[in-house]
């Protein structure tokens, strides 16, 4: 099954490839289709990144939770 983010991973390179071609062909010049393309790449990125970011699942152990040790070190209620 195709997720967001593989939809992402496989967008970036066709949008800076694509759209540079789609420039190019359009009569702009290298030096400036490639930096236009770029940045749809990197919206992309960002999208991904900070407005659908992926979210931590807290791993599945039973229903059962782990003591918190990080406090004494040890695990004592001392």
């Amino acid at each position: 099954m195709t997720g967001y983010y593989d939809i992402v991973l496989g967008l970036i390179p066709l949008s800076l490839a694509g759209l540079t071609a789609i420039l190019l062909a359009a009569g702009m010049s290298l030096s400036a289709s490639v930096p236009i393309a770029s940045v749809v790449a990197f919206g992309l990125m960002g999208h991904a990144m900070f407005v659908n970011a992926p979210v931590a699942t807290p791993a599945s152990n039973g229903g059962q939770t782990a003591p918190d040790t990080s406090a004494s070190g040890n695990g004592s209620l001392e």
